[in-house]
């Protein structure tokens, strides 16, 4: 899910970073430093997970892992994302310098809204039906990140418009993946160390 430097209008470009400044300030604001480690954990997580694509037509596809790092780090999850993308940019080569904001907004936000609307179940039930609110997290983080990057497209010209379908649909396979493997670690995660996901005691 990562643009690339030059496709995108530069009114998009310069949205994409202004948001994505205020994410990242939130974010170091109500960073919690006794789990700087966890986040630095999950942002190398992500940084080696989108690291393998594979190829989907014209264009290629990743996992991400932005439902589960949402979930754990909430507001967090934006410096998380901006440092990984940043390696990623600089080493690799994998979207670029100029485009970082967006990109980082594109996958930082849907982590943060799946923190909001599944963190709930995920840190208070039981640890089957935690699991399910993982699947479900890691499902939508994915659906939302790909209907940004379509809307990122489609703002920047009409000719973007069928790139930015075909990338939604690319990405169907990969929000049923994620969902299963967020899901499964959330599963995991509730039984061996249920303090990365922000649980205290045991469940109810």
């Amino acid at each position: 899910m990562h643009i690339v430097d030059g496709a995108l209008a530069n009114e998009v470009v310069i949205a994409g970073a202004l948001l994505s400044a205020a994410g990242v300030a939130i974010g170091l604001k109500k960073m919690d430093m006794d789990r700087l480690p966890q986040t630095g954990i999950l942002s190398a997580v992500f940084f080696i997970a989108s690291l393998v694509h594979v190829p989907v037509g014209f264009s290629s596809v990743h996992l991400i892992l932005n439902g589960l790092i949402g979930i754990a780090l909430g507001w967090a999850a934006f410096p998380a994302l901006l440092i990984a993308l940043l390696l990623q940019a600089v080493f690799f080569g994998f979207g670029g310098l100029l485009v970082l904001g967006v990109n980082t907004f594109n996958i930082a936000l849907p982590a943060l809204l799946v923190y909001l609307i599944c963190g709930h179940g995920v840190r208070h039930l039981n640890p089957k039906v935690a699991a399910l609110w993982g699947a479900a997290a890691g499902a939508l983080a994915i659906a939302f990140t790909a209907l940004l990057v379509g809307a990122s497209l489609a703002l920047s010209g009409e000719g973007f418009i069928t790139a930015a379908k075909l990338a939604f649909a690319s990405h169907i396979p990969v929000m049923l993946l994620e969902g299963f493997l967020t899901g499964a670690t959330v599963l995991l995660l509730s039984k061996v160390k249920p303090e990365i996901l922000g649980v205290s005691g045991d469940r109810a």
